[in-house]
């Protein structure tokens, strides 16, 4: 029986044991694979990664923020090599142009940052992305505290006719990506 993370009760659901152990050996070979080895592994992938539920299962808590220090350890080695690549001044180049992308985005009207979903269908709140949003430029603009932890877990309430949740998480990624290659 593996003892990797705490599991869940019997009765809540959990991860799927299996897949997160076949995808922690996936991980392993591809953080430890030599420059140039192809992988479909990376921080985003890792970002992105979900797993089946199970009754009994690995508890989400504790995967989660174990994906979360995997994403970090991948971001720090993508963005090493890219140094030994294309040099430290092309790759913060790249991070600014991210950003600037990001801050042309939140430069919008508030309550018109994003699309909104249908009138029947539950979407972000734009009060409560809007005043996160205002929080992100603070950092970009004026260097004000933001971790990396607050972007990945800020949590939206949900409301009719909200922003488009697919856009909010996209906008959100890049702006993890871009936190992870100036660290």
């Amino acid at each position: 029986m593996s003892t990797t993370f705490p599991r869940s009760r019997k009765s809540k659901q959990g991860y799927d044991v299996d897949q997160v152990e076949d995808f922690l050996e996936e991980a392993r070979r591809a953080y430890t694979a030599e420059p140039g080895q192809l992988s479909v592994l990376n921080s985003e992938s890792i970002r992105t990664m979900a797993f089946r539920m199970q009754k009994g299962g690995y508890s989400t808590s504790h995967v989660d923020a174990a994906l979360e220090r995997l994403e970090d350890a991948f971001a720090a080695r993508e963005r090493e090599r890219a140094f030994a690549e294309v040099g430290d001044a092309a790759w913060y180049a790249k991070a600014r142009s991210s950003a600037q992308s990001i801050l042309d985005r939140l430069a919008r009207e508030p309550g018109h940052r994003f699309s909104r979903v249908g009138p029947l269908t539950t979407g972000y709140s734009p009060k409560d992305v809007d005043a996160f949003a205002d929080r992100l430029v603070g950092y970009f603009q004026h260097g004000k505290p933001m971790s990396v932890d607050q972007v990945r877990t800020v949590v939206f309430r949900g409301v009719k006719r909200g922003y488009n949740e697919t856009q909010v998480d996209l906008l959100l990624d890049a702006v993890t990506d871009v936190m992870l290659a100036v660290r």
